[in-house]
């Protein structure tokens, strides 16, 4: 018989084990505030149940076995033996981040168990059994015997209808150590005469012997589907140094001996495991969009049948039809365009999940008392951008909360109420989503700002710069205004790393703060990263494309129009302000471009609310334009975020906006 190899399904494996940690850390908040909902209880169970036979289906016996303590654990508050509590609900938090880290092991090859993983699991067993546990000799963590164990397995008769074969969970254990069959035995259920034996039941027994250093974990894990179709001792055979005890039980569940934990026990470490881990990530697809991509298809097909058919038999006549045909193929096409891109279309909701438990234990921690507010969480986004985003939000979460929100005491000196109120909120805007940040807490501190600032060099003696430009001082490489670092702040590397990570998605982010009112950032972010609408613009012989989002007005201008300031830069009056003048044959060294700027047209662009004006030759009109990578395939160019194909062949450069902006204001301040 062939050996099926289950390695195909890992990966799946993995992002359904994600996505039910997810619905147990939500379930266990949910209960940490108050919540009685005993649905709540039973998505824990059925997440951690999960998890187990599958990690158990696919080998990760330490998965399983971490997760059947666990669900034992969780089964007594489902059967309402055990109440919930603060201990409970800290120590199943805590037991979901290791289940990430083991996840994260085993999905990189490594071993899933390590002793913080080992100690976490005796915990919960403690908690679960009521007894205290004695910590071992010098067994190292997971090994549970230098010589092996005494297994009685005894099958109940209608184990084979389970689809379970003895004889595969014998080669199991064989692979794990040196297996001895010590008895085979035939059960007193077994029919007396051999012809009334029932070939689809099982009367048989067996005392087996398995030698070896193996772990505990591994030898449940090999039983792990038998769950009440078996009787099943466990015992660690004489003479070894055990990590945990002799722990025989009938099988009504998987056995699982105790094992030790440490005093304190110690946090099993949080990692994150990436369902991409294996050949490359995946998206899980509504049907609806599926369906609606399939129906476009449809519609392609039939228009490419019709001018095939006019192709093949050409008439004159059918110029008219020729023409009809090819404006369905170019409505079809870009509605085909529109679903695929719907495709990589995710919630925001599926970040903002993580913030619950951040919050919640950063309060603890810090000592304050926050409410959060998530707003928007269905606004949908890129997948790649979703995935990048992530880090960004939680350190201006973790900022909000550490510099941002008050004690209770101070708060409620200052007439506000105790608990601080943390919203987060998602929505689009023209052709980006826009991610707020805000708080009632403090707001900016702009003495302390503007006194780093002039101790680094940022600001000279006397200067008096207005609250947008100090703002911006907290975006500067290494800008802290914190006393001392701490594991949260202070050590200078975070808003100018959020700035930098958003401007690489094409996005901007910025601040607006009110002293004791709270702040208020905005991240705003393009759709998506795979397609723009742009403006096509000529520059002597090349085309540069324009983000047509970011496009405020195209004007031209009269040579008086446009003032010198000192430095060589060139300003020009735009509804009552001056704005930067940008040549942009100068910036990209253009060739035969127009140097006069009455002969040209300034586009005026915007990014996070500060304004440019771009000197190009002409405009083209408007295109979709397929954005390719020009770092992938060439290098970084300051000032151009990609290239795309125009429609005859030739490459455009797309301006990265929120770069030329920096650029001009930083020609404008020269």
């Amino acid at each position: 018989m062939a050996t099926v190899d289950l390695t195909q399904f890992h990966k799946t494996f993995f992002e359904e084990s994600l996505e039910g940690l997810d619905a147990m850390e939500a379930a266990l908040l949910a209960l940490d505030s108050g919540s009685t909902d005993h649905e709540l209880v039973h998505t824990i169970f059925r997440a951690a149940h999960s998890i187990k036979g599958g990690a158990a289906t696919f080998g990760f016996a330490d998965v399983a076995a971490f997760t059947h303590v666990a669900e034992s654990l969780l089964e007594e508050v489902r059967s309402e033996r055990r109440g919930v509590d603060a201990e409970l609900i800290d120590l199943l938090l805590r037991s979901v981040d290791c289940l990430r880290a083991m996840l994260a092991r085993s999905s990189s090859g490594q071993p899933a168990a390590d002793a913080d993983s080992e100690a976490l699991r005796g915990e919960l067993l403690r908690l679960a059994s009521g007894e205290a546990v004695a910590a071992p000799a010098a067994a190292a963590p997971g090994v549970a015997s230098a010589t092996g164990w005494a297994i009685r397995f005894v099958a109940l008769p209608h184990l084979l209808q389970t689809g379970n074969d003895p004889l595969r969970l014998f080669r199991e254990l064989e692979q794990l150590g040196r297996l001895e069959v010590r008895r085979a035995f035939v059960l007193d259920s077994a029919p007396a005469r051999l012809a009334e034996l029932d070939p689809s039941q099982c009367h048989l027994g067996w005392e087996l012997r398995l030698h070896g250093a193996v772990a505990r974990g591994d030898v449940d894990a090999v039983f792990d589907w038998l769950d009440g179709d078996c009787e099943l001792v466990i015992e660690s055979l004489p003479g070894e140094t055990s990590a945990t005890a002799a722990d025989p039980v009938a099988m009504a569940a998987p056995a699982t001996a105790p094992v030790p934990a440490a005093a304190p026990p110690p946090a099993c470490e949080t990692a994150t495991v990436s369902a991409a881990s294996g050949e490359g990530s995946s998206i899980r697809v509504d049907i609806d969009k599926v369906d609606a991509l399939i129906n476009m298809m449809g519609e392609l097909v039939i228009t490419q049948s019709m001018l095939s058919d006019i192709g093949e038999n050409f008439r004159p006549s059918q110029l008219e039809r020729l023409r009809e045909g090819l404006l369905q193929l170019e409505r079809t096409t870009r509605e085909l365009q529109e679903s695929v891109m719907r495709i990589r279309m995710l919630p925001i909701g599926s970040v903002f999940n993580r913030f619950p438990r951040l919050v919640r234990d950063l309060e603890r921690k810090l000592g304050k008392q926050v409410r959060l507010e998530l707003h928007g969480e269905h606004t949908e986004l890129d997948k790649t951008v979703l995935e990048k985003i992530g880090d960004p939000l939680v350190h201006l979460v973790r900022n909000a909360i550490d510099h941002g929100l008050e004690l209770p005491a101070q708060r409620k000196a200052a007439g506000k109420p105790e608990t601080g109120t943390l919203r987060l909120n998602a929505y689009h805007e023209g052709g980006n989503i826009v991610v707020q940040i805000s708080d009632d807490g403090a707001g900016l501190n702009r003495a302390a700002i503007m006194a780093k600032a002039q101790q680094r060099g940022l600001l000279g003696a006397g200067e008096e710069p207005s609250d947008a430009e100090v703002a911006e001082l907290i975006f500067q490489p290494g800008f802290s205004t914190a006393a001392q670092a701490t594991d949260l702040s202070g050590r200078g590397v975070g808003m100018d790393v959020v700035r930098r990570n958003v401007r690489d998605l094409g996005g901007s982010v910025g601040v607006k703060s009110e002293v004791g009112k709270g702040s208020v950032f905005t991240i705003a972010l393009p759709l998506t990263l795979a397609i723009i609408d742009g403006l096509v613009t000529a520059v002597g012989e090349e085309r540069y494309i324009v983000p047509l989002t970011s496009i405020v007005e195209s004007l031209r201008l009269g040579a008086e129009a446009v003032r010198r300031i000192a430095g060589g830069g060139e300003v020009f009056h735009f509804r009552g302000e001056y704005l930067p003048l940008m040549r942009l044959h100068r910036a990209f060294g253009c060739a035969d471009a127009v140097t006069e700027i009455e002969r040209g047209i300034v586009v005026v662009i915007e990014d996070a609310g500060r304004r440019v004006g771009l000197l190009v030759d002409d405009l083209l009109g408007q295109q979709q334009a397929v954005i390719k990578s020009l770092e992938k395939h060439y290098r970084r160019v300051q000032g151009v975020s990609g290239a795309t194909i125009l429609s005859d062949g030739s490459v455009a450069l797309i301006v990265d906006v929120g770069g030329v902006v920096r650029l001009g204001l930083r020609a404008k301040a020269a």
